[in-house]
């Protein structure tokens, strides 16, 4: 086995998680930094809680807040229908005068 091509193995690797828990493992990092380990994760604690680390859940909430005031401003879909089917009702009248 060649000795200059493997990585340096630290067995006491500290391992530090977002909400304050540590503990050691063996790696080839000596520090390790998560988000979620044991302690805090939900299926393992048992407690629910929503995970966001980037602001997707309040991103997805405003997208969703400018459609339903956009939607609002022009009527919504039963509005739509509507102008389009006078529309066609307006292209049929002249079909019969013609």
């Amino acid at each position: 086995m060649k000795s200059a091509i493997h990585p340096t193995y630290f067995p006491q690797a500290k391992v530090k998680c977002a909400c304050g828990n540590q503990f050691t493992v063996g790696s080839t990092l000596e520090e390790i930094n998560i988000e979620v380990c044991s302690n805090c994760h939900p299926f393992f604690s048992g407690k629910a809680k929503v995970i966001d680390t980037a602001g997707k859940v309040e991103k997805f909430k405003e997208r969703m807040g400018k459609k339903k005031s956009l939607a609002s401003m022009r009527g919504g879909k039963k509005h739509k229908m509507a102008k389009r089917e006078a529309r066609r009702q307006a292209a049929r009248n002249e079909g019969k005068k013609v």
